[in-house]
């Protein structure tokens, strides 16, 4: 019960601070459509699929709901792929070249680096703005490797970033369950510049890429940069941009009920930080459900099939319906819903929603047990024998 009670407090803050947070990047749309290479394809095709990974392909590293089955069905025999589908996921932490190849040995199907859209896709559309500037990667994973194939040239983890700052984490000496900082090998005094040293340089952006492995020390260091304007420990000053990959309060992983996502870590950053400081934290959240988004993963789909955006003059749509397929309400299906009539959301019940019934405030089109339940519905209202 105080479970239920906690998480219903954690989406009606997210619900209100989030929906004023993000509207703005819908405007940079445009900036981060990307050229698809994409692999041979068989014409015909007038839908497209858009599948959430953690509860619906996955859970863990393996995969679930007849998900490899499911998407098999996609291609044909030789291996040509017969209906344009991609990876729309709120996770992430490695690059999405890493993470197509991971996918493909776990699903045994070919997929491409450009199908999979992750929640930190976005920040590439930055890297202009800050290409040689000090920002600072959070999250689990390779963050700092994500932000540098981008094209990010001055980017450190937070694990490395804190390492250079003595007693910045006060409860670095009690936590023997992490050595990773002690790991990073410092330059010495005289090998270190007044150009490389972080500890002279201010940060001009954050990007938190994955989920933050450990909360407490990565909200007292990001306060601590924020609030000094991107120097720990000098005067209070104007706060650098601040980006979250995605807001999901919760999400599916191997335990049987949800954990807690990045969302939660924000609220618990914009909690702390606006109780201590004079001035509110700034920030944009990217990732479902922003509309912007799934309009990138629409023009993803029509370059699959060889379509140029131009198609969409007055209203043509080379793709005439796209399905996501997710578990979460709040994000998947509300996505779809704001992304526009021509998306038709299925919802399974294999990770997040477990409900007999639709959803009460985000229903789906459909509600399905299974992603394979979900591909099967697909092709039969399109006449697709496969």
């Amino acid at each position: 019960m105080c479970k239920m009670k906690f998480l219903q407090i954690l989406r009606k803050a997210a619900a209100s601070q989030n929906r004023s947070r993000v509207s703005s990047i819908s405007a940079n749309s445009g900036l981060f459509a990307r050229q698809v290479h994409s692999q041979p394809f068989q014409p015909g095709a007038s839908f497209g699929i858009a599948f959430d990974i953690d509860g619906v392909i996955l859970r863990g590293d393996t995969p679930i709901g007849g998900s490899p089955e499911a998407l098999k069905r996609l291609y044909d025999d030789s291996g040509t792929l017969k209906i344009p589908y991609v990876f729309l996921t709120n996770g992430g932490g490695v690059p999405e070249s890493k993470r197509a190849n991971e996918l493909s040995k776990l699903l045994n199907v070919h997929i491409l680096p450009s199908q999979v859209i992750q929640g930190h896709s976005p920040f590439k559309q930055l890297v202009k703005r800050f290409e040689n500037e000090l920002v600072i990667a959070v999250g689990k994973g390779e963050p700092a490797v994500v932000m540098s194939e981008y094209g990010f040239k001055n980017v450190l983890s937070i694990d490395e970033y804190a390492s250079y700052f003595e007693h910045i984490d006060p409860l670095r000496q009690y936590k023997n369950w992490t050595k990773q900082q002690a790991s990073y090998k410092k330059k010495s005094s005289r090998e270190m510049t007044g150009r490389d040293d972080p500890c002279s340089q201010r940060v001009k952006a954050v990007f938190i890429v994955s989920d933050s492995v450990d909360w407490s020390r990565d909200i007292q260091v990001l306060c601590d940069i924020m609030s000094t304007g991107g120097l720990p420990g000098t005067e209070i000053s104007r706060q650098p941009p601040l980006y979250f990959a995605n807001d999901d309060l919760s999400y599916q992983g191997l335990f049987p009920t949800e954990r807690l996502g990045m969302g939660a870590f924000r609220i618990a950053l914009e909690s702390i930080y606006n109780r201590i400081y004079p001035n509110a934290l700034e920030y944009i959240s990217y990732g479902k459900p922003n509309p912007f988004v799934f309009k990138h993963a629409e023009n993803i789909l029509m370059q699959l099939v060889g379509s140029s955006i131009s198609n969409q003059i007055n209203g043509q749509y080379p793709l005439k319906t796209l399905y996501m397929i997710g578990d979460n309400p709040l994000v998947d299906i509300d996505g779809a819903r704001q992304a526009g009539h021509h998306w038709f959301s299925i919802l399974t019940r294999s990770g997040v929603f477990k409900g007999k019934e639709n959803h009460p405030w985000y229903p789906a089109d459909l509600v399905v047990d299974t992603v394979e339940e979900a591909v099967d519905y697909i092709l039969r209202k399109e006449a697709i024998s496969i």
